[in-house]
């Protein structure tokens, strides 16, 4: 594949509309104008010539044809007629022609599906084609193609899709299978098998689309998403928009079901703790099941928050919004007013964007008014804004609303009231009665301000205003006679239905305060009532029905009349209400029990109406979504779940890596002593390799950069002093989550590729192992096994024949005397199956032994030694600072057992920070750190402020360098600093592995003499059992068991944070109750401490 074909393709999916925008643009018509505007016009005539340049011989008449019919479809014209004459274009041999062909079949082979099926078998071939754009159209094509009797073919042209090389025929291929989905659901389960191979895709080009189709097909499946958290929490950032916002929306639903609540009160979480490890029963009875404890946000959620915050600045208010929904529904309510700024910004986008941002903040500003009320202002209402703009904004200035600003916000309203656009002028006045009913101090100035605008010419201000005093008179009617005497007044002018029934109902309810007014009113009323509206008809008639209750003297007579009147009235409501009333007020022989208490039923006491925001409900759905846009569900909804009350297992996010460099890396046994004048390399050689290590461990995104634009096949055909590289490259690249690889994701293609590369590398070593024995042994000696930098010189490697020679003749000499020395030294100088994580540099130095083993060596059945979940989590805390030292400011940590986000050698710290004062504590940080030589640490954001009697739990990176070093510092607020330390226990410098009980007596063979360190130790009764040994070690150190065959062989196993180093542990019960405990490590400092921490913990009862 050409690397300009290459370059072309990563256009992504809108290579249609670019090549009908080029068609479009290029003077392929014919040079005179009316022919130009003849060709895109209906004329048979010019269709037919186009039939004829496409049968033609010539492939630049066809070209020119495809693309005046590429530009006809760019602009909208119709040219499916042309479907036959283009479908036989499709097998031709011209690149141009075909990708045109592909452009127009793609726009219309759904249309003319008969036609299309008729040219299967070329699509079949298109599949295979070498130019990664044809493989893909050619997909895309027969994936629109709905027809069913083709499903088997689009399901196998589906998973070979799936495997391509190329990262844009995998994206097509995840748009495929929500085609075929919906074609035939019984694929379902193919289709999943399929997405769960793509989500394994580390192109930031697929990672999209194919969480869309995991969306359409199986949203169910959480346990898919699982191992892909981390690697899509990543790629995030390099994801193109459109994909972001599908992974935001999916992650958001993941996590609402992942971890617990960070909303709890006062930040902490009560929750049943499970037992310990293998703890009894009468252990667990004596302990409180139900225990509070401070909430630690767990750092896969943490993770998600920390990733999604540098997309607030996307250009695409589309992201913007989700992220911004993502912290509504995920964050801590400390953290979420960061989105607010941006939202903001965003109103000066369209009108449509801005209705639908305007939506979801009235939204949010309900429940947290704080986030919104610095842009106040920006709420302001615009003479151009449209009606449904003003109204949002409208809505969202009623809901921040209070005290301090009330009086602005009424200054405001006072000036729409006056607008001409008669909807927005009647909406502000009840956003005015929704701020008299939520601020008290302010009813009466708005009660009088509505009182006013009844003198208005507007009917509609007119009767909107009637309407809400009506409401806020509920609230206090006995001060307010004098309105309602007003308001009598203007049943003569206003004719609106809804005021006049308003005026009606609030004389009726409360006639017993107007007792003058009242019987006058029912009278005029009477005189109209065959005119009046069906509404208002039931208002006289309940008015009539109150006042012979209350008043039956002046009013009995009318009431019968309108009773007499409403029982022959057109509409049957009016008929039915006349004939109950009249039973139910008039006693007679008929009357039922109910009559004597008619005066309670139509007098009785009405709670004042409640006025709510619309946009009160609309929280129920996600915000974002179209369901909260149209506040009811809609089709494919997908609703957030509940928090759950205790967090899932956060290690089924634990991604198991087989690392070729932790595979095949040279760990080189660490001597008595260091000859620093007997370097390999130069000095600038050695610090260039150590920037090299760590650009690689902290830069992802730079290093997968470089790599995407490589092909395999170039890389295979390098010399031999590149498959260092190649090798380096590979490592890293399964190191870092980031890092974008090769196009190159089938997995027979991987396998066939890493064993070429195993030859090449056991060959590259056989060839530069051993030219000079004896001084290699005192370099192997003298170098430390951190270094991975062993390499011999280049006139070993140019001799391949004389290495190989030499190499058989010390490995014979090796089997002629094994002698014990000699087992001793070259186990010291022996190396692990698991070292550091950095990848090594190749030639390297190898035993005989370790490369007749690479020979065979391959991915697949290499012996698996992986980094595992920590079975136990300690829960005790050690105190940072005292809050008498720390005056009032308190703080204590926990180490948490789990990788640490921030780098793969530090060791991840929980810290938890209370403000145990009366008052509020400012910008809480760390400064002044004093390390020692290599030790790093990384510490959290700074906290803007802690509210007094709350405390926060921060997360922290310390690399100790597999030491048992303090680590000190100062804990700062605004006004104080405070000297702390934190010192870890050598348990918690490691990180437990999985082995099988072989592997494990293998590298315990290799860790003998100098670095393998026992004591015998008297084991306390009540210890001696197997579950009391594991759930003692394991509580002491962070070790993985190893499982045994034997019952008195107790084995763990763990990893360095820092270095990688293995760490072998090894409980044997003797006779009695005796117990030899040994430690097998490189690291014969960490081995012994944590032999003397041991000891005790096994002893003690």
């Amino acid at each position: 594949m050409s690397t300009n074909s290459l370059g072309y393709n990563e256009q992504g999916g809108e290579a249609a509309a670019e090549l009908g925008q080029e068609a479009a643009a290029s003077p392929a018509a014919p040079a005179s104008v009316p022919a130009a505007f003849g060709l895109f016009s209906s004329d048979t005539k010019k269709n037919e010539d186009l039939k004829q340049m496409l049968e033609s011989n010539k492939d630049s008449a066809k070209l020119d044809a495809m693309k005046r019919i590429v530009g006809m479809i760019a602009k909208g014209k119709n040219a499916s007629e042309l479907f036959p004459a283009v479908v036989k274009n499709v097998a031709s041999k011209n690149i141009e022609i075909k990708k045109l062909v592909y452009v127009y079949l793609m726009r219309y082979a759904e249309e003319q599906q008969d036609l299309a099926l008729l040219s299967i078998s070329t699509f079949q071939r298109a599949l295979k084609d070498p130019n990664q754009l044809i493989r893909a159209s050619a997909l895309r094509v027969l994936s629109s193609i709905r027809v069913p009797i083709i499903v088997p073919i689009m399901m196998l042209a589906i998973k070979e899709a799936s495997a391509d090389l190329s990262p844009y025929v995998r994206k097509n291929a995840a748009h495929a299978i929500q085609k075929l989905y919906s074609l035939d659901p019984e694929q379902k389960e193919l289709l999943i098998e399929v997405i769960e191979k793509l989500l394994k895709d580390k192109s930031t080009l697929v990672a999209g689309s194919v969480v869309m189709a995991f969306e359409e097909v199986c949203p169910d499946r959480i346990d898919l998403i699982h191992k892909n958290y981390r690697k899509l929490c990543n790629l995030l950032v390099d994801v193109e928009e459109w994909g972001q916002i599908v992974i935001i929306h999916m992650l958001t639903r993941y996590a609402r079901t992942q971890f617990v609540s960070p909303w709890k009160e006062d930040g902490v979480l009560e929750e049943y703790n499970e037992k310990d490890f293998y703890e009894s029963d009468e252990e667990q009875k004596e302990k409180d099941q139900k225990v509070k404890k401070p909430y630690a946000m767990d750092p896969d959620h943490r993770l998600l928050i920390r990733n999604t915050k540098p997309l607030l600045q996307s250009r695409n208010a589309a992201v913007v919004m989700a992220v911004a929904q993502l912290y509504w529904h995920l964050a801590p309510k400390s953290e979420a007013g960061i989105v607010s700024k941006s939202l903001v910004r965003l109103l000066r986008s369209s009108r449509e964007v801005q209705y639908i941002v305007l939506q979801n903040i009235a939204t949010m500003s309900i429940q947290r008014k704080g986030m919104f009320e610095p842009y106040l202002k920006s709420f302001y209402v615009r003479s151009t804004d449209p009606t449904m703009i003003k109204t949002s904004k409208l809505e969202i200035l009623t809901n921040l609303a209070n005290e301090a600003n009330i009086s602005t916000l009424l200054r405001e309203f006072q000036t729409y009231v006056k607008s001409q656009d008669k909807q927005f002028a009647a909406a502000t006045i009840q956003a005015i009665g929704r701020c008299a009913t939520n601020i008290s101090e302010v009813t009466d100035t708005c009660l009088n301000g509505l009182v006013c605008l009844l003198s208005n010419r507007d009917e509609i201000v007119v009767a909107e205003s009637v309407v809400v005093i009506k409401k806020l008179l509920q609230t206090q009617p006995a001060h307010h006679g004098e309105i309602i005497k007003h308001m009598a007044k203007l049943l003569d002018t206003i004719t609106v239905p809804v005021a006049r029934a308003s005026i009606l109902w609030l004389i009726g309810e409360y006639c017993e305060r107007v007792p003058k007014i009242a019987p006058d009113v029912l009278r005029k009323m009477a005189k109209n009532f065959t005119n009046e509206d069906e509404l208002v008809k039931l208002q006289i008639v309940n008015l009539g029905a109150k006042l012979y209750l209350t008043n039956s003297k002046q009013t009995k007579l009318l009431t019968q009349y309108i009773l007499n009147l409403g029982k022959y009235d057109q509409s049957y409501d009016i008929r039915d209400r006349t004939r109950f009333i009249r039973q139910l007020i008039v006693p007679n022989e008929k009357s039922g029990a109910l009559s004597k208490y008619a005066k309670k039923i139509f007098l009785a006491q009405k709670p004042a109406p409640l006025l709510e925001s619309p946009f009160k409900d609309r929280d129920r759905f996600q915000l974002g979504t179209l369901s909260h846009t149209l506040n009811t569900k809609a089709t494919g909804y997908l609703e957030l779940s509940n928090w759950p009350e205790v967090a899932p297992d956060p290690s089924v996010r634990n991604v198991e890596v087989i690392e070729l460099g932790k595979e095949w890396s040279v760990n080189v046994g660490k001597a008595k002593k260091e000859k620093p004048t007997e370097k390999f390399y130069s000095d600038s050689e050695e610090e260039e390799s150590a920037s090299t290590t760590d650009s690689e461990s902290e830069s992802t995104s730079e290093s997968g950069k470089d790599k995407n634009g490589k092909e395999e096949g170039s890389s295979m055909e390098n010399s031999e002093s590149s498959s260092s590289e190649e090798l380096s490259d590979s490592a890293s690249e399964s190191k870092e989550g980031t890092a974008k690889k090769k196009f190159k994701t089938s997995e027979e293609s991987d396998s066939d590729d890493t064993e070429k590369k195993t030859e090449m590398i056991s060959k590259k070593r056989r060839s530069s192992s051993s030219s000079d024995s004896e001084s290699s042994s005192t370099e192997e000696s003298s170098t430390d096994s951190g270094s991975e930098s062993d390499s011999k010189s280049e006139a070993e490697s140019r001799n391949p024949k004389n290495a190989i020679a030499k190499r058989k003749e010390m490995a014979v000499q090796e089997k002629k005397v094994p002698t014990k020395q000699d087992v001793s030294l070259l186990d010291l100088d022996d190396f692990g199956s698991v070292s550091s994580t950095v990848a090594i540099p190749t030639p390297a130095i190898l035993s005989p032994s370790l490369v007749a083993d690479l020979e065979g060596l391959s991915l697949s059945t290499s012996s698996v030694i992986n980094v595992s979940s920590p079975i136990f989590l300690p829960m005790k805390t050690h105190e940072l600072l005292h809050r008498m030292s720390g005056k009032g400011l308190a703080a204590h940590y926990h180490f948490s057992r789990q990788p640490c986000i921030y780098g793969d050698q530090m060791v991840s710290v929980q810290v938890t920070i209370m403000n145990t004062t009366d008052q509020k504590l400012e910008n809480i940080h760390i400064e002044e750190r004093k390390l020692p030589a290599g030790m790093k640490m990384h510490m959290f954001n700074p906290i803007e402020f802690l509210e007094p009697g709350e405390s926060i739990t921060v997360s922290m990176g310390i690399d100790f360098c597999d030491s048992t070093q303090t680590a000190s510092f100062q804990l700062c607020t605004k006004e104080d600093h405070f000297n702390v330390n934190i010192q870890p226990s050598v348990g918690e410098l490691l990180l437990p592995v999985t082995m099988s009980e072989k592997d494990f007596m293998t590298e315990q063979g290799k860790l003998t003499g100098m670095n393998e360190t026992s004591a015998t130790i008297t084991v306390a009764p009540k210890n001696s059992t197997r579950l009391m040994i594991l759930e003692k070690v394991i509580k002491a150190a962070n070790l993985g068991v190893v499982p045994s065959g034997q019952d008195n062989m107790h084995r763990f196993a763990a990893k360095t944070v820092h270095s990688g180093s293995l760490m072998l542990v090894t409980v044997e019960l003797k006779e009695g109750s005796t117990a030899q405990l040994i430690i097998n490590t490189e690291k014969m400092v960490i081995g012994s401490i944590l032999l003397r921490e041991l000891k005790p913990v096994l002893s003690q009862g």
